[in-house]
């Protein structure tokens, strides 16, 4: 049985990166989301110029050198497409994954499912690279033997490993100005909201849901928790035993309203305040007493892009509006 458990957190290593990054949880989803982090994605070049080629890159995937500047690249994950168009590497997409909306060019490109990826039709696609944020059935050997370059970029813990993402990127895309660019735009904007709320927030306890039928909760060691934290708050889920180490470990219901937390926020599909306070003892908690259950755009919740200024731009939003209600 836990073998069993253990395979399907490992077959969903993407929450954060394909359910959580490519917007793939639904109403079914029973497996674990994973953080599945890349802290060690490191960059080599092998000229002085960032932007000049070749370019050697290594990530989860390992190393992959680069001739020439890629102008057909498959962006197989959802919030990696978003990094490439907002580094001005959109024009180099060739191929995106089945879940890639944003931006509306993204959604134009043909698309391939990263869940059931076909190394055949991903070949068929002449890609000179293939970037992905998890690796569906070993696709990334099958990519190695068939001589394409690869680049495996998990979900991150921190917005330093995001930022080292857009780095990675920029290198390979030949886009370094302008990934430098994007990171300090989005730091600016994140500084910018945490400074808004100041110390509001410090010691409030936040709850937030990504699937409402499992249960399994990022913690402050996931991505969005990390998000929480800059803020000041304090994650209900950090209590939890982590069985996998995936920071998304799994609540009960019944933990969740014996927590009590202050502020909650809904990142699972289909759910709203109303339907949240509907459900059988749950209207007992706090945060829903004082109004404050705040959904969330569940794919700008779900991705570590460009649009992370969004997303704290709204969690600031929603802590004025309790603090003032």
């Amino acid at each position: 049985m836990r073998m069993t458990r253990l395979l399907g957190l490992l077959a969903l290593v993407a929450s954060l990166g394909v359910a959580c990054g490519d917007s793939a949880t639904s109403s079914s989803t029973t497996a674990a989301p994973s953080s599945t982090t890349s802290p060690t994605t490191t960059l080599v070049t092998t000229t002085t110029a960032p932007a000049a080629f070749p370019v050697t890159v290594e990530t989860e995937a390992g190393v992959a050198t680069l001739s020439e500047r890629p102008e057909r690249i498959a962006a197989l994950s959802a919030p990696l497409v978003e990094i490439l168009f907002a580094i001005g590497a959109g024009d180099q997409i060739a191929a995106v994954d089945v879940f890639s909306d944003y931006p509306a060019e993204a959604a134009d490109l043909p698309q391939v499912d990263s869940f059931a990826l076909n190394l055949e039709s991903v070949a068929a696609l002449d890609p000179d690279l293939v970037i992905l944020s998890f690796d569906p059935g070993q696709a990334v050997d099958g990519l190695n033997a068939l001589d394409i370059p690869v680049m495996l970029l998990g979900t991150p813990a921190t917005l330093s490993d995001a930022y080292d993402q857009f780095e990675v990127l920029g290198l390979a895309t030949g886009r370094s100005e302008e990934a430098a660019a994007a990171v300090a735009a989005i730091e600016r904007g994140v500084d910018a909201a945490v400074t808004r709320v100041g110390e509001t927030a410090d010691g409030w306890t936040v709850y937030h849901e990504t699937d409402q039928f499992s249960f399994y909760t990022p913690n402050s060691a996931s991505f969005i928790g990390h998000l929480y934290a800059l803020v000041g708050m304090e994650n209900i889920a950090d209590a939890a035993p982590d069985e996998f180490g995936s920071g998304f470990p799994q609540l009960s219901p019944e933990y969740i309203i014996a927590s009590d937390p202050d502020i909650v926020f809904l990142a699972s599909f289909g759910e709203t305040p109303q339907t949240f306070a509907a459900r059988p003892g749950w209207d007992t908690m706090s945060a829903v007493a004082d109004g404050a259950v705040f959904p969330l755009d569940t794919d700008i919740a779900s991705r570590w892009g460009p649009r992370v200024v969004d997303l704290m731009d709204a969690i600031a939003t929603a802590i004025e509006a309790h603090a003032g209600g």
